[in-house]
């Protein structure tokens, strides 16, 4: 039970749930492997790891491009020797109501929330098949479990992925591990994304109240990783105590 040696890509890396989890692990002895469009971002957290003590390496990526993952995944695999786990944590969630038309967000939020994780799914899934195990984890959210107003088309994504994973982990077999990973209001930059103005000041002040750490979602991810070969865990939902 223990991630020590083990070779992870996390998308999403540069900020939030991707940059804790990837601290996280690296500190556990993994290898982390970042890919994210800052690349700026990913460099300086790259270093801190290094200077820690531990292992990690970084690729730009833009999870809606399919090219980028399968380089990400590749340029593990070249300095890690293999690939045991990749985690589809990109994510973006430009909100609104559906009749303010922001019909490019809802683009947007299906490019990067349902496109990016098949595309880190697709990249990984070979060499999983090849090494004859694996481990792929997909953070969702809570938003797909309680549908609110603002939310259709984020949780629709989510639970798109959702879907896609539950339908992965019955195909898998018996050497591929999948698991979903469903963190409710968290600290993050999740806001920036949002174009509409009233929301995004709604969410700010909503985060502001209650939102828990990204450590936290970090440490659901690395229980999910440390578990035993035989043992899969499923489905994890961590959100504040306060959020409804």
């Amino acid at each position: 039970m223990s991630v020590e040696g083990k070779v992870v890509v996390i998308t999403g890396a540069s900020s939030g749930i991707g940059c804790a989890t990837a601290k996280l692990l690296a500190g556990h002895g993994a290898f982390v492997v970042l890919g994210a469009r800052n690349e700026k971002a990913l460099g300086a957290i790259t270093e801190e790891i290094i200077a820690a003590g531990g292992k990690a390496g970084f690729q730009r990526t833009d999870v809606r491009l399919r090219q980028d993952l399968e380089a990400l995944v590749a340029f593990a695999v070249k300095c890690g020797g293999k690939l045991d786990a990749m985690i589809n944590n990109a994510g973006i969630g430009p909100i609104s109501r559906f009749d303010a038309l922001r019909v490019e967000d809802w683009d947007a939020m299906i490019d990067v929330n349902l496109r990016g994780t098949l595309y880190g799914i697709a990249a990984a899934l070979p060499i999983f098949l090849r090494q004859g195990s694996g481990h792929i984890i997909n953070v969702v959210s809570t938003a797909g479990l309680k549908i609110l107003p603002t939310m259709g088309v984020y949780a629709a994504t989510k639970n798109a992925v959702r879907t896609v994973t539950e339908a992965l982990r019955q195909e898998a077999g018996p050497n591929l591990r999948v698991t979903e990973l469903s963190p409710g209001m968290v600290a993050t930059n999740f806001g920036e994304s949002i174009t509409d103005q009233a929301v995004k000041e709604a969410i700010g002040k909503r985060l502001g109240n209650i939102a828990i750490s990204p450590d936290a979602v970090a440490r659901g991810i690395f229980f999910a990783l440390e578990q035993p070969f035989e043992v899969d865990v499923g489905s994890i939902v961590i959100r504040p105590t306060a959020q409804d």
